[in-house]
């Protein structure tokens, strides 16, 4: 189960499977140049990463493309998600809504674009 602790420097510390996401939505970012980059794990411990999408005729955040892939995969619920992106700042409304749909009690951990944690949200 997830969960996050203040360490003595502010800074939340994670449980591995909660630094695991972190590192999958840091390397998804960093593979594609994309403005944000997000991980979901289902509640079966399956992981799923994405990035931001910016097509003419599609436009997704990291964390809602994340969601999707969990949905498409058959993921029932979501035990935690993260998102990674410059500013560490709270996702939009929709991409939040996206996260409760299927996580209404996952925390979902915010870090700047070097992987480092700043805030995690919860319900």
């Amino acid at each position: 189960m997830s969960r996050a602790e203040t360490g003595a420097d502010g800074t939340p510390e994670l449980d591995p499977e909660d630094a695991k996401i972190v590192v999958l939505a840091r390397s998804s970012r960093a593979r594609t140049g994309a403005a944000e980059g997000a991980a979901v794990r289902d509640t079966d411990g399956r992981t799923y990463a994405a990035t931001t999408v910016v097509l003419p005729s599609l436009r997704l955040s990291a964390l809602q493309a994340a969601v999707a892939a969990a949905v498409a995969s058959g993921a029932e619920g979501l035990e935690a998600a993260a998102v990674v992106s410059a500013d560490a700042g709270d996702p939009d409304p929709a991409s939040l809504a996206a996260v409760r749909d299927l996580g209404p009690e996952a925390p979902l951990l915010l870090a700047d674009a070097a992987g480092q944690v700043r805030a995690v949200r919860t319900p």
